[in-house]
């Protein structure tokens, strides 16, 4: 699916919800929305605010924080508690991820694992329907390793003189 095809749907879905469920269609959800799947990756609810306000659409932070749930609810945003922050981003059609969070300088990385994925697509789970999964794998990137590395080096070095 394109791009283009994947913010029709997505705003096609958006429009059923609020219909049926008789909420309003405001043009603050729609370009929230557009925004969004506009957006690579993770983002914060600062960063959106910014791209909004680049593009002249002033949001309160409580319209982006009530549109985030609603958008939550709706599956087509998930929101990620990573260390020490919270980040969001689009699930429409990107429900499995694999995230490999740094302990230390907190990047995330996303990676496909065939085999993580296959093995939780094909678990037998009893009375439970399976939307999608995020697994989150903890560790040090090697960035951090190398700093740590070169820090612990340089104190034995200065230990022995």
């Amino acid at each position: 699916m394109t791009r283009i095809s994947v913010k029709k749907k997505v705003r096609e879905i958006l429009t059923s919800f609020l219909e049926v469920n008789q909420l309003r269609k405001t043009p603050e959800r729609y370009a929230i929305l557009e925004a969004i799947y506009d957006m690579e990756g993770h983002f914060t609810l600062e960063e959106l605010g910014g791209i909004l306000e680049k593009s002249n659409f002033r949001v309160s932070r409580a319209t982006l924080y009530n549109t985030m749930k609603l958008f939550i609810e709706m599956r087509l945003v998930i929101r990620h508690r990573f260390i020490g922050r919270t980040m969001y981003e689009a699930c429409y059609r990107n429900e499995n991820h694999i995230h490999q969070v740094c302990t230390v300088c907190g990047k995330v990385k996303e990676e496909a694992f065939p085999d993580i994925s296959d093995a939780i697509n094909n678990a037998r789970l009893k009375r439970f329907r399976r939307d999608g999964f995020t697994l989150y794998i903890y560790g040090i990137c090697s960035t951090c390793q190398a700093r740590i590395t070169r820090k612990k080096n340089r104190m034995k070095k200065s230990e022995t003189k």
